[in-house]
C-alpha cells in the first residue's frame, strides 16, 4: 500500500472496522460508544474491570504486573477468538488495540518476566486478526489525564499516580509514531472534548469524513 497517495473514500462512512486508543483517561471508551451509536455499529470494548488482577496491580504494580499482563493476554484471545462470531457482516467500533499489549508489558515488567510474556504473547496471539480500517488515536497531557481519572471515581483506580500516565503516555507516542497497519487519526484530546461538547463531534466527523491522508492531526488551529 503506497500510504502517501490520497483517499478519494469516506472513510468515517466505509470503515467496517474502527478502533478508538488512547492512554487512560483520554476518553477512548466513552468515544467508542459515541461512535457507534452515531454510525449504528457495534460496539466490541476492552474489559479492564474483568480483570481480577488489575485493581491489585494498581495497588502493587511489582508484584501483579505479569499477572495483570496475562490476564489481559488471555481475555483478549478470547474476545478476538468470538470476534468473527459475534461480528460477522457489522461494522464494529472498538476501545482496544491487541497488538499495543507489549506497550504496558515493556512498561510494567523487569527484563526477565517481560521476555517470559513475550514469549507467550508470541505463542498465543492469534494468527489471523482482524485489521482495522481506521485507528483514532487520543493524546492529552498527564495532568489532564489523572484529572479525568479522579473524576471518574473508580476505586480501583484511585492509586493511579500522573507519573505513571507520563510513562503511559510516552509509551503510546512511541507506539503511534512507529504505527502503520491503518490509517491513523490523531486528536488532540487536550483541547478538544468529542464525548460531552456537541460542536466537537460534529467537528471530528467532518474532518474523518474528509482524511485523505494515511495520518493526519486533528487538533484547534491557534
Amino acid at each position: 500500500m503506497n500510504h502517501a497517495s490520497a483517499r478519494k473514500d469516506n472513510l468515517l462512512d466505509t470503515a467496517s472496522y474502527i478502533v478508538v486508543e488512547g492512554p487512560i483517561g483520554a476518553g477512548k471508551t466513552s468515544l467508542a460508544k459515541r461512535l457507534s451509536e452515531h454510525l449504528n455499529a457495534a460496539l466490541f470494548l476492552e474489559l479492564a474491570q474483568d480483570n481480577p488482577f488489575l485493581a491489585r496491580f494498581y495497588q502493587n504494580p511489582a508484584r501483579w504486573a505479569l499477572a495483570t499482563q496475562i490476564g489481559f493476554l488471555h481475555q483478549r484471545i478470547d474476545q478476538f477468538a468470538a470476534f468473527a462470531d459475534t461480528h460477522a457482516g457489522n461494522r464494529v467500533v472498538s476501545d482496544f488495540l491487541m497488538d499495543k499489549d507489549p506497550l504496558f508489558a515493556e512498561l510494567n515488567l523487569p527484563t526477565d518476566e517481560l521476555v517470559l510474556y513475550q514469549r507467550l504473547f508470541d505463542a498465543l496471539r492469534p494468527q489471523s486478526l482482524p485489521t482495522p480500517d481506521l485507528v483514532i488515536y487520543l493524546q492529552a497531557k498527564p495532568e489532564t489525564l489523572i484529572t479525568r481519572v479522579h473524576n471518574r471515581g473508580l476505586d480501583a483506580e484511585r492509586p493511579i499516580t500522573e507519573s505513571y500516565l507520563q510513562r503511559v503516555s510516552e509509551r503510546y507516542a512511541t507506539f503511534f509514531y512507529e504505527y502503520d497497519a491503518a490509517p491513523l487519526f490523531i486528536v488532540d484530546a487536550e483541547v478538544l472534548n468529542p464525548v460531552d461538547h456537541e460542536d466537537d463531534f460534529d467537528m471530528l466527523l467532518e474532518r474523518l469524513r474528509n482524511m485523505r491522508s494515511y495520518r493526519e492531526f486533528f487538533g484547534y488551529a491557534g
